[in-house]
C-alpha cells in the first residue's frame, strides 16, 4: 500500500469540481482501492453551486463506489474527497451567520437595512475558490475511510463511497441517494467529514440505531442531532438503515478549513489512526 503520509500529501492539493488537481486526486484513489481487492464503480452526475454558494462553474461530478466481488455490503464508509477555498474560513462564516441571525431577531420591525447588509455580506463572503488543500477537510476523511478498510479482513461485509461535490451543497450525495439509493438500503452508513489530529471526537447522528450508537460509545464521542455544519450524512441517511457523520477536531479546525492553511504539514495522522483502529475493532464485531 502506498505510505500514509505519501498519501496524505498526494490528496490535500486543492480540487475543486472539475479542477486538474480533483481529477489527479480521483485517480490516485480509484488506484488505493484496486489495489485494496475493490471493484470501483464511477457514478457521474452534474454538479452546479447549491445557494448560498457560487463563483464555482458546473463541472462532472463523479462519485467512486467500491465494492468486493464476493462480499455482501452491510455497511458503506463514506467521505467526500473534493475540497473548495472561500474568503474566510468556517469559523468565521459561523461568527457571522450568528451575528446575521441575531440582527434579524433583534431589530426592530421594519428596520431591514442593517438585516438585509448582513445576509447580503455573508453570501459574498460564500464564494467557492481552489484556493485550499483541503487536508483536514476532507483528505483526513478519505484516509480515514482506507485505513479502517485495512484495519479490516478482506470478507468484512463493507464497502466505500467517496463522494463529490460535497463542497457545493452535498451534489454528489444527493444524486447518489438518488440514483443509486438501492445500495444504501439496509445498510449503515458512516461518514467521515474532518478528522484532525487534536480536539475531540463527534457524531452526528442522522439515522440511529445499534451500530451508531455502538460506534458513538467506543470512540467516546459526543451524541449530536443537529450541528451548524452540513455532511453528506444528511443527504445518504434517508435511503440508509442507519447513517451517522464522524468528525474531530476544534475551533482551531475551523480556523483553517476552507483556507490555504489546511495544507498536509499541520496533520501527523494521529486522528486517523485513532478513529480507524476503534472502529476497525466494532465493525469485526
Amino acid at each position: 500500500m502506498t505510505d500514509r503520509r505519501a498519501l496524505l500529501e498526494q490528496l490535500a492539493v486543492p480540487r475543486r469540481v472539475g479542477s486538474p488537481g480533483h481529477a489527479r486526486v480521483r485517480d490516485h484513489l480509484k488506484r488505493e482501492l484496486e489495489r485494496r481487492g475493490f471493484v470501483v464503480l464511477e457514478h457521474r452526475f452534474r454538479a452546479a453551486a447549491r445557494f448560498p454558494l457560487w463563483g464555482a462553474p458546473p463541472a462532472d461530478g463523479v462519485n467512486l463506489i467500491a465494492v468486493r466481488p464476493t462480499a455482501r455490503v452491510l455497511a458503506w464508509l463514506s467521505a467526500h474527497y473534493d475540497s473548495k477555498g472561500q474568503p474566510i474560513s468556517m469559523a468565521a462564516r459561523l461568527v457571522l451567520l450568528g451575528l446575521a441571525a441575531l440582527t434579524l431577531l433583534v431589530i426592530p420591525f421594519g428596520i431591514w437595512i442593517p438585516a438585509a447588509v448582513a445576509v447580503a455580506l455573508f453570501v459574498a463572503l460564500n464564494r467557492v475558490t481552489n484556493g485550499s488543500p483541503g487536508a483536514a477537510d476532507n483528505a483526513s476523511g478519505v484516509l480515514t475511510v482506507l485505513a479502517t478498510l485495512d484495519a479490516l479482513p478482506p470478507t468484512a461485509a463493507v464497502g466505500a463511497l467517496l463522494i463529490d461535490a460535497e463542497e457545493l451543497g452535498l451534489v454528489g450525495a444527493r444524486a447518489l441517494a438518488r440514483d443509486r439509493g438501492n445500495l444504501l438500503a439496509g445498510t449503515v452508513v458512516i461518514n467521515f467529514d474532518g478528522i484532525d489530529d487534536q480536539g475531540g471526537v463527534t457524531a452526528l447522528v442522522h439515522r440511529s440505531g445499534d451500530t451508531v450508537r455502538g460506534i458513538a460509545r467506543a470512540l467516546g464521542a459526543g451524541l449530536w442531532r443537529r450541528l451548524p455544519v452540513v455532511v453528506d450524512g444528511m443527504a445518504l441517511a434517508p435511503a440508509a438503515r442507519e447513517c451517522m457523520t464522524i468528525m474531530k477536531g476544534n475551533w482551531e479546525t475551523m480556523r483553517v478549513v476552507h483556507t490555504p492553511r489546511d495544507v498536509a504539514a499541520r496533520l501527523h495522522g494521529a486522528g486517523v489512526d485513532e478513529v480507524a483502529r476503534i472502529l476497525g475493532q466494532v465493525l469485526r464485531q
